[in-house]
């Protein structure tokens, strides 16, 4: 089976780390694919792009500055389905890929996909008081996932948090 491909450069502004692709994701080989994502509608209200991007367009977040990778590569139906194996792994590559591309921010789509890379329990959403990579700011927001009770609103005012 063929992962989904990261979308990763150097000097990007903000790299968004996701837990792993859902089944919708790698089957359409796009980013945030599932209908009830609302990942590209947060990211349009809360200033970071100018437009609703769609899935498959998701290769031009480059052009903003923006990138996409997850913590684990392998996809699933959900984050539950996930092994200590898979984080394990994960971590140690998404460990790699931050120190490699050095992302001004590394956006955690998620409290607990930053749990999981970090081991840190109690957490707040945006900038973290820590930074697990020297140089490269880490920030906590909600998953956008149509599954997450947050209403566009409140997602939209902590992803706004990002623009600096």
């Amino acid at each position: 089976m063929e992962m989904l491909p990261d979308h990763l450069a150097h000097e990007l502004k903000i790299v968004f780390i996701g837990f792993n692709p859902g089944l919708q994701s790698e089957k359409e080989g796009h980013h945030y694919a599932n209908p009830t994502n609302r990942f590209y509608t947060v990211l349009k209200e809360a200033g970071l792009t100018h437009r609703k991007l769609l899935p498959e367009e998701d290769h031009k977040l480059l052009e903003y500055g923006y990138g996409l990778t997850n913590i684990v590569d392998r996809p699933t139906r959900g984050a539950a389905d996930l092994t200590a194996e898979d984080y394990a792994k994960g971590r140690e590559s998404l460990k790699k890929k931050i120190e490699m591309y050095r992302p001004r921010i590394n956006c955690f789509v998620g409290k607990g996909v930053y749990q999981r890379f970090t081991g840190i329990k109690k957490v707040d959403w945006g900038f973290q008081p820590t930074n697990q990579v020297e140089g490269v700011s880490d920030f906590v927001a909600p998953s956008t996932s149509g599954l997450v009770r947050m209403n566009l609103k409140e997602l939209t005012h902590i992803y706004s948090k990002l623009i600096k």
